[in-house]
């Protein structure tokens, strides 16, 4: 992104969306079912916390793939077909493959240990999923991004920027939404993870978030004008869903609120982040590190910090900091300062 092009509050977002993964993951070991998906879990669990996290999770995850196809419209400006593909070859696919056979067994090995189970590992992406779906999308949705962008004039691309000038223009965005909840039918929906409903979900946010910036201003002061509104049905939905279905509402209602969600923060991000700041350049940096890196100190924050005899809230936090402490040191001392270290977390070589 050239600095004039620069949309600092995109960058705060992707921010923002890794942190609140973090939370998210750290609360799954708080919750009776989450030795079955993996992780080492708490002795005792605390379902109260489940309540903000079931607000949390059915929009976290495509925020992100949004961001994800608005990151790959700013690449595309000073790059053709062969060099995004190797750019974003270098950036997601080799971490990808780095985790999947070094990243993720360490986590495997310290679940298994702490249930005291025999010691084995099956090559398999955990949650680094996320990375192999986007390299997916940028070598399908490639052509279709350049074609946009070599008739920036023509009928299809104006067509795009008159149609999501309007709050009206979001209705076939979610509609597409809703579509893919009714045809792929997901059990639960928020299970994106290696799944077809994830796959399928994720390249919709992946090219509507590349839409979103194409249109230009004209969008982006639609969403700030209609936020409010937004941000009122999204909390309406998300109160209907939590009293009427206890959290697990219809398919095509948790895409309609996961969308109004998403809406929200792009346009609320867009009001007040979009400045430049010494502390979003350096959290833009270690933000793909510690996202590649957290599920380590979380499983081993996890293993040191569920024995205690302390308060369960108390546990949360203890590993919540113990991630997050972790994850930045390892990024500060080691992943930033060592040239070899760096391409492996997707960072350029300086």
């Amino acid at each position: 992104m050239s600095a004039i092009s620069r949309r600092y509050d995109i960058d705060w977002v992707r921010v923002i969306a890794i942190g609140l993964l973090l939370i998210y993951h750290v609360a799954i070991g708080f919750q009776i079912w989450g030795g079955m998906i993996g992780f080492i879990t708490n002795s005792e669990p605390w379902g109260a916390l489940w309540t903000p996290m079931t607000m949390l999770n059915i929009w976290r995850i495509p925020l992100l793939f949004f961001v994800s196809g608005m990151g790959v419209y700013f690449a595309i400006q000073k790059r053709n077909w062969k060099q995004l593909l190797k750019e974003r070859a270098g950036r997601i696919l080799v971490p990808f493959i780095f985790g999947v056979f070094v990243i993720v067994p360490i986590h495997v090995y310290l679940w298994q240990s702490y249930y005291h189970w025999d010691l084995s590992y099956n090559a398999n992406p955990s949650h680094l999923w996320f990375l192999g779906n986007i390299s997916a999308y940028v070598v399908l949705l490639a052509p279709v991004f350049f074609y946009l962008k070599k008739h920036q004039e023509g009928r299809i691309v104006k067509g795009i920027k008159k149609v999501l000038s309007s709050p009206l223009g979001l209705v076939p965005v979610i509609l597409a939404f809703v579509a893919e909840a009714l045809i792929i039918d997901p059990i639960p929906f928020e299970l994106y993870a290696m799944t077809w409903h994830g796959f399928v979900l994720g390249l919709l946010a992946f090219f509507f978030g590349f839409c979103f910036v194409l249109s230009g201003a004209s969008f982006w002061k639609m969403l700030l004008k209609w936020r409010w509104l937004f941000v009122f049905v999204a909390i309406l939905l998300y109160v209907v869903r939590f009293i009427e279905f206890e959290s697990v509402a219809p398919g095509y209602l948790m895409a309609i609120e996961s969308n109004l969600w998403i809406f929200s923060v792009f346009a609320f991000s867009y009001k007040y982040l979009n400045r430049p700041s010494k502390v979003l350049n350096y959290l833009s940096q270690a933000a793909y590190p510690v996202y590649i890196l957290h599920m380590v100190f979380i499983y081993l924050g996890s293993l040191i910090v569920f024995p205690l005899e302390i308060a369960v809230p108390l546990k949360f936090v203890l590993v919540l900091l113990f991630t997050v402490l972790g994850a930045f040191a390892v990024y500060e001392f080691i992943i930033r300062r060592m040239k070899i270290m760096r391409p492996l977390f997707g960072l350029k070589v300086k």
